[in-house]
């Protein structure tokens, strides 16, 4: 792996990250009445497409929004500027980190237009444009209460139906974030780039059509197991398996993903979310055993996502996670990704480092792995409290598997699991270690504390409902 390439500049990307947050500091004012430094935002992302379709559109609606007199179809046009620009930052990083890897390169996948669902719903989308649009108008520093819940009707008429669930979704959460933080002019401190992404989402998500079915097929082969990001919330919890994927036909491997989520008190916590979790998803048992699972026609989707069913698979023979890395990882290729989801967040790509040297990360505290002479964070703070994985095993590492993300203009790693000698032995941590059990003492600990939890909440849950 060529970790040189990942630390040196990409031509063009710090131009078109500007033109994004000259726009996002325009939205923080608001567009109702833009002062001369918020023109200048408008005027920037009108000038980063100019060579692109989009141009005169932007550029209409930046000089309509500039004067005050901007409407709906500027905005949506606004925003469709700002995801573009994003797509292709998050393009160009992508071939970057294809480069650095040797694998490869991300193929096209077909999309077929939405149904014709959108279109019966066409007022509920008006309308969720029109709350957006107030809120562009307002600004981050002008929202109130009043004006964020005009959301809560939208959201409640949009989500009976599947088709809408997806905005209804993205609408109610942004709606809570931006209640939790009202008024606006009292705010200290806004998370410009989060809202702003939130925001033209949102508005495009309301164009009819804006969503592509992405051409489907069946998965049967082999699933080896790579790691499991685990991202929790106060509400919710997830897990996200990433594998490689060897087809039975003797096609491509490729880079696959599979997911499962629940809802969660907040008082369950650490290892005590893999019970949640597991009853939904058998592959989670497979990650604790290190091994493969056989799938039979298990549906995937046209970025790569599989969408598990139990069913579909049964479990296969041991394969260890630092094996696969070595000798199947290299030759997967991944998936295309969605246009609007092309966002450099949304980056993570499986790799495996070695060799590296570890030095403290000046500040925080933090680890940076020295490959070769080029200095690689890792995000320690990703690691989760639910498995053996620690920041301290991870700095006395000499081999990491973990996604690649870039985020603060640069890259970094997301340990999945690490390589580390004991007693002159190679012994590995993983972080998805206790998905499926453990007979670890912490690991049994902490599941016993959230077993109680549990059984606690129910108790109470079956009084309130027998009262």
């Amino acid at each position: 792996m060529r970790t040189d390439l990942l630390v040196d500049a990409v031509d063009g990307l710090d131009e078109a990250l500007a033109a994004v947050d000259g726009f996002d500091a325009a939205l923080v004012g608001g567009l109702l009445r833009p002062q001369p430094g918020q023109a200048g935002g408008l005027t920037g992302l009108a000038d980063a497409v100019a060579g692109t379709p989009l141009a005169s559109r932007v550029a209409e609606a930046a000089e309509k929004t500039a004067d005050g007199a901007g409407d709906e179809g500027h905005f949506v046009a606004l925003a469709a500027a700002r995801t573009a620009l994003l797509g292709s930052v998050h393009d160009a990083l992508v071939a970057r980190v294809e480069e650095a890897t040797g694998r490869p390169t991300t193929g096209d996948t077909d999309a077929v237009p939405a149904g014709a669902g959108a279109e019966q719903a066409a007022n509920l989308l008006v309308a969720a444009r029109s709350w957006l649009s107030d809120l562009a108008r307002a600004g981050w520093q002008g929202i109130d209460h009043e004006l964020v819940g005009g959301a809560a009707p939208v959201v409640s008429a949009m989500l009976p139906d599947p088709a809408l669930r997806r905005l209804a979704t993205l609408l109610d959460g942004f709606a809570a974030e931006l209640a939790a933080s009202c008024p606006g002019a009292t705010l200290e401190r806004v998370p410009v780039r989060r809202w702003a992404d939130l925001w033209s989402r949102a508005v495009l998500l309301t164009v009819p059509g804006a969503v592509s079915a992405r051409a489907a097929d069946e998965a049967t082969g082999r699933l080896l197991p790579l790691g499991v990001d685990l991202q929790e919330h106060a509400t919710a919890v997830q897990a996200q398996v990433h594998a490689v994927f060897e087809p039975a036909d003797g096609g491509a491997a490729r880079l696959v993903r599979a997911s499962v989520s629940a809802p969660k008190p907040d008082t369950v916590v650490g290892a005590g979310l893999w019970q949640l979790l597991r009853p939904h998803m058998s592959l989670l048992a497979a990650v604790s055993e290190g091994r493969s699972m056989e799938l039979d026609a298990m549906p995937l989707t046209g970025e790569g996502d599989l969408i598990w069913d139990d069913a579909r698979a049964r479990a296969g023979e041991p394969a260890d996670a630092f094996a696969t890395a070595r000798v199947a990882l290299p030759a997967a290729a991944a998936f295309a990704v969605a246009p609007l989801d092309r966002h450099p967040a949304r980056i993570a790509v499986p790799v495996l480092l070695e060799g590296y040297g570890v030095e403290e990360a000046e500040g925080d505290g933090g680890v940076v792995f020295d490959v070769a002479g080029c200095r690689i964070a890792v995000d320690t703070g990703r690691v989760p409290a639910a498995g053996p994985l620690t920041p301290e095993a991870v700095a006395s590492s000499g081999a990491c598997l973990g996604l690649l993300r870039w985020d603060a203009g640069a890259f970094l790693l997301q340990p999945l699991a690490v390589e580390r000698t004991v007693r002159k032995k190679a012994v590995a941590v993983h972080a998805g270690a206790w998905a499926g059990g453990t007979a670890d003492k912490a690991g049994v600990r902490a599941e016993k504390a959230a077993t109680d939890a549990v059984k606690v909440l129910r108790e109470r849950a079956g009084k309130l409902l027998r009262k």
